[in-house]
């Protein structure tokens, strides 16, 4: 079972070899095999190059995949819709993940907190990308 949910920029991270990254989703491994929701898989592999479908393939396939279907969706909506009531506009994308999350009680992994202002929403602490 899953216990954490990796957004698409830790994937991305991970598989351009940040060190950093490779190493906190390692230390993940005692916890289950991570998650990633179908919207992310949408999203690296949008942005992959031909040179890294394998690795890009490979990778993705180790993960848990959690799917768009009706509970989510609907998840979704709703979390968009109270934060549009607060004067915030959440990405399609990220109201997804962030619904997948707070459905299946997952903790969610990423370097774009600020893409998730969903005050219920657990977050892991993820290591300083080194510059």
């Amino acid at each position: 079972m899953s216990r954490f949910l990796l957004d698409s920029d830790v994937i991305i991270w991970h598989l351009r070899g940040r060190n950093e990254v490779t190493e906190m989703l390692k230390g993940m491994q005692s916890y289950g095999v991570p998650g990633c929701s179908a919207i992310s898989i949408l999203e690296v592999e949008m942005g992959m190059k031909k040179s890294e479908e394998e690795k890009t393939s490979r990778f993705l396939k180790a993960l848990k995949v959690f799917e768009v279907n009706r509970e989510v969706a609907s998840q979704a909506a709703k979390i968009a819709r109270d934060q549009k009531s607060e004067g915030l506009t959440l990405g399609l994308g990220d109201a997804i993940i962030a619904g997948t999350c707070l459905l299946n009680n997952l903790t969610l992994v990423t370097y774009n907190r600020k893409h998730y202002p969903v005050g219920t929403l657990e977050f892991f602490t993820v290591p300083p990308l080194d510059r």
